[in-house]
């Protein structure tokens, strides 16, 4: 684990959204099944953002299911994206993740390398990992 890099436990196909989208598409990216909680916000697929379920939530304010509600098409992405959010390269630890998810900031770590999205790591993949490790 000390040594074993992140990159062998991330979530490569990332999800991602760009600033400028409406949030109608965070919406429907959210009702797939088996969806993770969070979105990555790109440009170029540079890192500018991340969307949490709680960010999204917030902002809708309850408007429902119904996809006509006007604050799907009134917000958008750049409106409820935590801007610059914490990134590790591939090559960091599965310990450094660990411990960074332990201290409760935040529940997934975009992982950017070149100034790239590669990849996504969340607290699901580092329960997983562990166990299948007993």
């Amino acid at each position: 684990m000390k040594s074993t890099p992140i990159s062998s436990i991330m979530t490569k196909n990332v999800v991602c959204v760009s600033p400028e989208q409406k949030i109608i598409d965070v919406k429907h990216i959210y009702e797939k099944e088996n969806f993770h909680h969070h979105i990555l916000v790109t440009k170029n697929d540079k890192l500018l953002g991340i969307v949490s379920l709680i960010d999204f939530m917030y902002r809708i304010k309850g408007a429902g299911l119904d996809d006509n509600n006007s604050i799907y098409n009134d917000l958008l992405v750049k409106d409820i994206m935590t801007t610059n959010p914490f990134s590790l390269s591939p090559s960091a630890t599965i310990q450094k993740v660990a411990l960074e998810l332990s201290k409760g900031k935040f529940r997934a770590i975009p992982i950017v390398e070149n100034e790239k999205v590669v990849g996504i790591v969340s607290t699901e993949d580092l329960i997983k990992y562990f166990l299948d490790k007993q």
